[in-house]
């Protein structure tokens, strides 16, 4: 697995675009503070976006004054690994080891 999905920041934003299909920079930094219940750093989130675009799983477009952005199908397919990985893990039929 690629090291974008290292960062739980960045599979965060990946997860809101693919359930919103697009989101404007500030509407996606909005729902990932409310998720995390915390102040985000604009710089640093925007770096994340920008390290999404970079790797090819985001991509950005303009509209109007506004950055809006959506999964590449490179993002989708990551994305859909990811959640079939947990859903491997977290399967309720599998056996623990703990008991």
């Amino acid at each position: 697995m690629t090291r974008w999905l290292q960062s739980g920041r960045r599979r965060d934003v990946c997860v809101f675009l693919a359930d919103e299909g697009e989101l404007t920079g500030q509407k996606l930094k909005t729902h990932l503070e409310r998720h995390y219940d915390t102040r985000i750093d604009p710089k640093s989130f925007y770096g994340a976006l920008s390290a999404l675009v970079d790797s090819g799983f985001v991509e950005k477009h303009e509209d109007g004054i506004a950055d809006v952005y959506s999964l590449t199908e490179a993002g989708e397919r990551r994305v859909h690994e990811h959640y079939e990985w947990m859903r491997e893990h977290l399967d309720g039929d599998r056996e623990h080891p703990d008991g």
